[in-house]
């Protein structure tokens, strides 16, 4: 049987498919349900320092090829998330999503939350919420100054989670690895808009928001395959993953491991079982042995 095993940063996952932060992650049920289902490791929603409500109705919007979505990033602040995950144990890698408006922001919170957390992912790519996410994330020195802030407050592994809205993915890349991220992922939502043709007005109720879905996939694609050709730490794809060839794809453009988000809205949380299903065919049908075997093979 070819293996399905992989390794980052020092932590083994059963499989490359991880649940990725967004909406369908919100509590710990939600992240059982997904391992039970066959992810490999979870990413939680994005927690602050503050609970946030979030953004009024509607915030999502289905589309005949994705979602776009901006829920505001509402969270339970890191004391409501403490307690929320007091008396679980997990038996999968747990990767606490963190953002924050300033680099001690997010350092407090990695300080906080180390005791849960078997690595950080930095939001440093929402595109929906004013003062964070994107907002930061696109300039390199943010960048930089995050994950070294990050870093020098944990010893969990840190992914810095980078936006494709910007006019070169990699120089985000080769910042957060100059900082010393263990890892990026990539990519966040695409900053979208959808109209309504009768209210003739946006029909979110913060007006824009992050497009997802297969629509993305192309894009997400390609930001992957550019950061695994410029840097020496791995890379985890996002983005539109909603067959097992879509995941094949990725891991062959330089990937290391993947996450999954809104193929789990569209076709249910059986997608990762058909997709390691898939990925494991592929290989003995292939002759490969493992899945390291084929990450990157497309870019030689």
């Amino acid at each position: 049987m070819a293996g399905l095993e992989v390794e980052l940063f020092g932590i083994r996952f059963e499989n490359p498919l991880i649940l990725a932060s967004g909406i369908n992650d919100k509590v710990p049920e939600q992240w059982i349900r997904a391992h039970e289902e066959g992810a490999g490791g979870v990413v939680t929603k994005s927690i602050g320092i503050e609970p946030r409500k979030g953004y009024e109705n509607p915030t999502i919007v289905e589309l005949p090829y994705g979602l776009i979505n901006a829920m505001g990033l509402p969270n339970p602040g890191w004391k409501g998330f403490l307690e929320m995950v007091e008396g679980y144990t997990f038996d999968f890698p747990l990767i606490v999503s963190i953002f924050g408006g300033t680099p001690e922001e997010f350092a407090f919170l990695a300080e906080k939350l180390g005791d849960v957390a078997d690595a950080f992912e930095l939001n440093l790519s929402c595109p929906h919420a004013k003062g964070y996410g994107m907002e930061i994330g696109q300039k390199q020195e943010n960048v930089y100054e995050v994950v070294k802030a990050v870093k020098d407050a944990t010893d969990r592994p840190v992914i810095a989670k980078l936006t494709p809205n910007t006019d070169d993915i990699t120089k985000l890349g080769l910042a957060a690895e100059r900082a010393g991220a263990d890892g990026v992922s990539a990519i966040n939502t695409l900053k979208a808009i959808a109209i309504d043709v009768h209210a003739k007005r946006p029909v979110l109720s913060n007006r824009v928001g992050g497009y997802s879905g297969p629509g993305v996939k192309p894009v997400a694609l390609r930001a992957v395959y550019d950061l695994a050709k410029a840097l020496d730490i791995p890379v985890i794809g996002i983005g539109g993953i909603t067959t097992w060839q879509d995941a094949v794809e990725f891991l062959l453009a330089g990937a290391s491991a993947l996450q999954i988000g809104t193929a789990v809205s569209l076709r249910g949380w059986k997608v990762f079982r058909e997709i390691n299903e898939g990925i494991e065919r592929y290989l003995k049908e292939e002759g490969f042995s493992s899945v390291k075997d084929i990450v990157g093979l497309a870019l030689k």
